[in-house]
């Protein structure tokens, strides 16, 4: 069955807060009933200690205890004296003989006690149903523990009080406390307490009920809000925003989704940018490809081994910009293979320069190397990938550096640290542009990089390769007036 998720909250808030009045409702009442009882049986040990004094008494003026047994009438008169000062002028006076016993305790028991006193309990057997009331659970014994007066019937082991005259023991006094409640009052009273207990707590679910509904409706509200925005946003509506109207969990989530939807929202600017101008770099050598051909299909133009380079050139700039974007591409999902083993990083950066240098004599550019000699660069990498990567800078230099300028490579050491320095000299990059440089097909000023046969993917790849090497890599304003690439890697111990 499905259930949803407000009549889920509202039934787990109910729950638990049904749960916890219950217990309350448990634990009060049986903490009430305990010391109730407790209050109870103080008061018959206080009667007992009393009527203990009283029979001392007794004895002590008549020489034994032969005066119950020949008037039982005495025994109950001991009984009424037993009971507290505020109790017994609340009794009946002393019924006269050849009334019953149950005449006599029907009486008691409909007596009122004094207005602010709890109900005396009676002095004979109670009402059927009730229990045995103080005087049916009192014996009195002799020295020799032999029942004289009180319950016919009591256990062996019964706590006995010694009754003393003088220095002799003359008997014993036992009563069995109570396991119920013998005094209609009493029990009249402790069941009211229980019904309010119960009305109480009867009160205190329904007013959880009462508010876990609206707290449950507005909880689910927001949920619902965050819903219908994932339901659009899944649509590809990634402008969709969502108010943050707390600091709560649920106010977190909606400033999360926010920033999701934003960054989606970018990345489907980006990807449209990255199909049109991957789509635009394509487009432009298979035009000046498809205008020579014709040309010379239709005889504009003769077949002269200068066309045919022409033709070529321009297919090498294809091969380099599908080349690129597979690296690229390999290196985006992890799938770019890296041979690591122990190097030495400043010796594939001298290699990589001094395969380059020609280049640089050809365009009328200075290269500067400032590599230390007899210093290790000890580094667990990737040589081919590393020499790719230099390789790439150092065309980039090459590209993007006007004639009769210089270029100036530098490596030093900083602990653990390795950093390259690439600084070239004009023309500049706005320092504005610096952190775009590394973008997929971002170009300064797009139509002179064009004309030079970049697609402005190499540095894409050289970040790449430098942050699976754990390294980074930043572009900053030369000091030679161009760009100033630094790149810093880790090294061994």
């Amino acid at each position: 069955m499905n259930i949803r998720i407000q009549y889920k909250l509202f039934l787990s808030i109910l729950a638990t807060a049904g749960g916890v009045v219950l217990c309350m409702f448990l634990v009060m009442r049986w903490s009430f009933d305990r010391g109730f009882f407790n209050f109870v049986n103080k008061l018959d040990l206080e009667r007992l200690n009393a009527l203990a004094t009283k029979l001392e008494e007794s004895y002590s003026r008549e020489g034994s205890w032969r005066f119950l047994q020949d008037d039982p009438q005495r025994w109950n008169q001991l009984l009424r004296d037993s009971l507290p000062d505020h109790y017994r002028g609340s009794l009946p006076p002393a019924m006269p003989e050849g009334r019953s016993p149950e005449e006599k305790d029907s009486i008691s028991w409909h007596r009122k006690p004094p207005e602010g006193m709890p109900p005396p309990p009676p002095h004979a057997s109670g009402p059927p149903g009730i229990g045995p009331p103080f005087g049916g659970r009192v014996v009195l014994l002799d020295g020799g523990k032999n029942r004289i007066v009180g319950m016919s019937e009591f256990p062996r082991n019964l706590e006995l009080r010694a009754l003393q005259h003088g220095d002799q023991m003359v008997g014993y006094l036992g009563m069995i406390p109570p396991k119920i409640l013998a005094d209609p009052h009493q029990s009249r009273f402790v069941e009211e307490q229980r019904q309010a207990l119960a009305i109480i707590a009867l009160a205190m679910v329904v007013l959880a009920a009462a508010v876990s509904i609206p707290l449950a409706q507005q909880m689910v509200k927001r949920i619902r809000e965050l819903a219908s925005a994932t339901h659009r946003l899944a649509a590809g509506k990634y402008d969709i925003r969502i108010p943050v109207t707390s600091s709560d969990e649920l106010g977190l989530l909606a400033r999360d989704f926010n920033t999701l939807s934003l960054t989606m929202e970018k990345n489907e600017q980006a990807r449209r940018h990255w199909v049109a101008d991957i789509s635009h770099e394509l487009r432009t050598p298979l035009s000046v490809l498809r205008g020579e051909i014709e040309a010379m299909q239709d005889g504009v133009r003769m077949v002269t081994p200068e066309a045919i380079g022409a033709l070529h050139d321009e297919v090498m700039k294809l091969s380099r910009l599908v080349h690129d974007l597979y690296e690229l591409s390999l290196s985006d999902i992890g799938a770019l293979t890296y041979r690591m083993t122990d190097i030495n990083l400043g010796e594939v950066l001298k290699r990589a320069s001094e395969l380059a240098r020609p280049e640089f004599v050809d365009k009328n550019l200075a290269l500067e190397e400032d590599l230390p000699v007899g210093q290790g660069f000890p580094m667990f990498a990737d040589p081919e990938r590393l020499h790719q990567l230099f390789s790439n800078l150092l065309e980039n230099s090459l590209k993007y550096t006007d004639s009769g300028g210089r270029v100036r490579v530098r490596i030093e050491r900083q602990g653990a640290i390795a950093t390259v320095h690439f600084q070239d000299s004009e023309p500049d990059v706005p320092e504005t542009e610096t952190g775009k440089l590394f973008d997929r097909l971002y170009r300064v000023e797009g139509s002179r990089n064009r004309d030079t046969g970049g697609a402005g993917l190499g540095l894409s790849i050289c970040r790449n390769i430098v942050e699976a090497h754990k390294g980074t890599i930043e572009a900053l304003p030369s000091p030679l007036g161009g760009l100033w690439v630094k790149v810093e890697l880790p090294l061994n111990g």
